[in-house]
């Protein structure tokens, strides 16, 4: 691994995978698409003016989106790869946003307690090698009642021989969809069902990214017949949450 990166434990994309992160499909069938989502699964209504703290933050195609969605008084982007917010500070730039820059680890968050509104992580915690580590850390900053807006691969989709042809994540730590909510559970976040779901996107079907069933060939497996490939979720930290 090489030594630029802000985290002991990063796993380095590979050339396609960057690239794919500035892609038109990245930006309007993923992140759009995982935006829109998570903002419907609110329970209740949005904070006004929040401080968004954006996790994983990559080359910053999610600043717009979040803007036009959730309204921010301060958007803040985070990663660990130096060249990835190289091109975040020019894509907010390019954008006409003011969105502070953060180099750090998720499991070492360089945020104040308590600071965080809205989190965002996107398509990142599958990343992440230190998972507990960093959803401990995403707990802390937030504030109480702040809410965490996870949108995760799961490992039926993670685990295909076409995702691990084309990119490169620590295996070793992939997760079912229930075992991701189950973690957000125990570090002492809320939810409830409506808060919840199991998005069936064309680009996250395994093995065949659909086209099978796109051509008559095959039938959707039901809800609750098919391993989950995505799960999204709005999780909340309790208004009087104990300290971590």
């Amino acid at each position: 691994m090489s030594s630029q990166y802000l985290s002991k434990n990063y796993v380095e994309e590979t050339k396609f995978g960057f690239w794919f992160l500035r892609s038109h499909t990245w930006q309007h069938h993923v992140l759009r698409v995982a935006i829109n989502d998570l903002r419907s699964l609110f329970s209740e209504p949005l904070p006004v003016a929040p401080v968004l703290l954006d996790a994983g933050c990559g080359q910053g195609k999610s600043f717009k989106l979040l803007q036009q969605v959730f309204a921010p008084a301060r958007l803040i982007g985070l990663d660990a790869d130096p060249h990835s917010l190289a091109l975040s500070r020019e894509e907010a730039a390019r954008q006409g946003l003011d969105v502070e820059l953060i180099g750090s680890d998720c499991a070492t968050l360089d945020v104040p307690d308590a600071s965080v509104d809205l989190l965002f992580c996107h398509q990142t915690f599958h990343h992440l090698v230190e998972q507990h580590r960093a959803l401990k850390e995403f707990y802390r900053v937030l504030k109480p009642g702040g809410y965490l807006l996870f949108a995760e691969s799961t490992e039926a989709y993670i685990d295909t021989w076409v995702i691990r042809w084309l990119f490169r994540h620590p295996m070793h730590v992939q997760k079912s969809a229930e075992q991701y909510l189950e973690m957000l559970r125990e570090q002492g976040f809320e939810f409830a069902a409506q808060n919840v779901s199991y998005p069936y996107l064309w680009w996250s079907r395994a093995r065949d990214f659909g086209l099978l069933e796109r051509w008559g060939l095959r039938q959707p497996p039901p809800v609750g017949q098919r391993e989950e490939t995505l799960v999204n979720c709005v999780a909340r930290k309790p208004l009087a949450s104990a300290p971590t």
